[in-house]
């Protein structure tokens, strides 16, 4: 088991103790650009020989704002470095890239965000990037790999059926590949339930938009890994421009604050929703890892401290029979996205994959029509589910 992140980490991991103007909190560097005193100083700073070390030049290349964010981040993920980013896919696919050149392959878990499929089906692909899709076991993985694979890709857990792959497993499988790095997306996982870089991991991505940030109110991504790997990561960002404002990146850093309290809410407040749902009439199935009927029940409890906050289900009646229950929902907000104080609530045959068929959608993604995901907010737990038993006898 992972060791558990505390509020204690979540405040001060990382943090500088004396900040500009003696401020509490991270202040906000509003500027593009950074002044020289003269032309000795640019020398100095361009050759690496400034007495600052953080000393910047040009806003897509550093914030102090930024870097002080991706420090604190670095420190709860258990990694040397981090770099932040406009997005949670601006920090997955310009990671990628960076790892990635025409001639290699990659190998993906199966179970993925769609954006991540899409990413390999056809942005890699386009640049000569062969990938190949895995089954959600480790056991697998090792028939996938070739002599050109350069990244196995995975989330941790999975979007939406919750599913869980072995760290260690895909660690000792890639070990002796030359030039093979794992990376992992644990969005879902956030560093309160799991660290992937403490069992081996070489980079772990994090859309900060959900977890990290929690308030529904912020667009970024992390890349977190070695200095070495983040600074290949850091080059590419300078390049192709997907930076985090610095108004972004404080509010990051202010939802980091919470983090372990907000998690440790949303885990005991979904699991208490899973279990109930798990006995209602109306309910198919229940996708959650800290239930012994998910398939990958023992492993989430040897390598999770928590499960998360999101519980998906299969309703009854299908397409409509899961449809009115969302509509009738009065607590959560029919959105996309997870991981905020607010509940929401989504059908993702209906919100994600609308384009394709009921058997596309069941053969090709695994999305049965009646599949429900709850994201679970801080809300009381006893609120949420008697507003989802209503739901349940008004639909």
């Amino acid at each position: 088991m992972t060791k558990r992140i505390t509020s204690t980490d979540a405040v001060h991991g990382g943090d500088r103790k004396t900040k500009p103007y003696d401020a509490v909190p991270e202040p906000i560097v509003a500027s593009a650009t950074y002044t020289f005193e003269d032309s000795d100083e640019i020398v100095a700073h361009t050759q690496g020989r400034h007495p600052r070390a953080d000393r910047e030049e040009y806003g897509r290349y550093g914030n102090p704002t930024v870097r002080a964010v991706e420090a604190r981040l670095a420190v709860l993920e258990g990694t040397e470095d981090a770099v932040l980013f406009a997005s949670g896919m601006a920090a997955l696919t310009t990671t990628v890239l960076a790892l990635t050149k025409r001639g290699d392959h990659v190998a993906l878990f199966s179970e993925c965000y769609r954006m991540t499929r899409e990413l390999a089906e056809s942005i890699l692909a386009r640049f000569g990037v062969e990938s190949t899709f895995v089954p959600m076991n480790a056991d697998d993985l090792a028939g996938a790999l070739r002599p050109e694979t350069r990244l196995v890709l995975g989330e941790m857990p999975t979007n939406p059926h919750l599913r869980c792959v072995d760290l260690a497993k895909v660690r000792d499988t890639c070990r002796g590949h030359r030039g093979l790095k794992t990376l992992i997306d644990a969005t879902f996982a956030t560093p309160v339930n799991c660290r992937p870089a403490t069992f081996g991991i070489d980079l772990v991505v994090h859309s900060a938009t959900k977890y990290l940030g929690g308030h529904h109110d912020v667009l970024a991504g992390v890349a977190c890994g070695s200095a070495a790997l983040c600074s290949l990561v850091r080059e590419l960002r300078g390049v192709l421009g997907p930076v985090c404002d610095p108004h972004a990146a404080f509010l990051v850093g202010r939802g980091l604050k919470t983090l372990a309290l907000r998690v440790a809410k949303q885990n005991e407040s979904a699991l208490a929703i899973a279990a109930w749902l798990e006995k209602h009439p109306k309910v198919e199935r229940v996708f959650y890892p800290g239930l012994p009927s998910h398939p990958d029940y023992a492993l989430a409890r040897a390598q999770m401290s928590g499960f998360g906050g999101v519980v998906s289900f299969v309703a009854r009646g299908g397409l409509e029979g899961a449809r009115r229950l969302v509509d009738h929902l009065q607590i959560p907000r029919i959105a996309p996205s997870f991981g905020g104080v607010d509940s929401l609530v989504e059908q993702p045959a209906v919100m994600s994959f609308y384009e394709m068929t009921p058997e596309q959608r069941r053969d090709q993604v695994g999305i049965e029509d009646g599949l429900v995901r709850f994201a679970v907010g801080i809300e009381e737990p006893e609120d949420l589910i008697a507003d989802l038993a209503r739901a349940f006898t008004a639909g």
